[in-house]
């Protein structure tokens, strides 16, 4: 009887391992970042410099509950100047994203907006497929991204054979549920900014009418056509005026950066 029992534990425990390790996960297919990469952009709005946004990776010491490697994602957001008198930002988002997949174990919302609030925890099971909001456990397919991971997969896809008009999509995870994220390719262009001129591919994200913006296609930017592939500018039409964020500082690069 002693030996049946415990020969029922290891075969459960040989059963848990073995189903552990099955998981076939998604791999980058491209290397455009790596720990160190720092980016400044400066947001305005209208013709009014009413912010900054800093992006950050770094190595970490935490793993996934399943063992793997991870990045410490950090996008940092702050309003600047007169502009805090009246509306004040301050906004932390953070990301444990698996190093060699580009997808997020653990994601980070901390948001404070003119006094709004935003606070949220989601941990990603990757192995099982799940999120837990703290409230519910969903549901999710294997390898879907959160609001900050997402920039940095979409760095990793395979553009080199893209037409023009041709959609990219993929599954994130955000406000407690599931959406697709559709960015739209539209050629080559060459951008100048106050930092000078880049050739960059130019997107268009397929956007949710009538939840920020007027318009499917209301968004735009520009991201550097090289091995880095960061983003030097964004457009976006706001029911209420225009926001514009333009980069202005960078450091850490993986590749030198195709500057004109």
């Amino acid at each position: 009887m002693k030996w049946t029992l415990g020969a029922a534990i290891v075969l459960s425990l040989g059963l848990g391992l073995v189903s552990a390790t099955t998981v076939k996960y998604p791999t980058a297919k491209s290397k455009s970042f790596e720990a160190g990469e720092r980016l400044r952009y400066r947001v305005s709005y209208g013709f009014v410099d009413a912010g900054e946004a800093i992006l950050t990776v770094n190595e970490t010491s935490k793993k996934s509950p399943t063992g793997r490697k991870l990045y410490h994602m950090k996008g940092e957001g702050r309003s600047l100047g007169a502009f805090t008198a009246f509306y004040k930002v301050e906004d932390l988002y953070q990301s444990y994203m698996d190093q060699e997949g580009a997808f997020p174990w653990e994601f980070i919302r901390d948001v404070n907006e003119g006094g709004y609030t935003i606070n949220q925890k989601y941990d990603f099971r990757q192995d099982k497929q799940t999120v837990n909001t703290g409230e519910k456990t969903v549901k999710v397919p294997l390898g879907v991204q959160d609001m900050i991971s997402a920039f940095y997969h979409a760095r990793t896809l395979d553009f080199e054979n893209m037409k023009v008009n041709q959609v990219t999509t993929f599954d994130c995870f955000m406000d407690g549920e599931l959406w697709p994220l559709k960015m739209k390719y539209k050629g080559v262009e060459t951008i100048k900014i106050r930092k000078g001129e880049f050739e960059c591919m130019k997107f268009v994200p397929v956007v949710q009418e009538g939840r920020y913006f007027k318009n499917e296609e209301d968004v735009e930017f520009w991201v550097t056509n090289d091995g880095n592939r960061i983003p030097v500018l964004v457009k976006a039409k706001i029911a209420v005026g225009s926001i514009k964020m333009h980069l202005v500082e960078w450091e850490g690069l993986k590749h030198e950066l195709a500057k004109k």
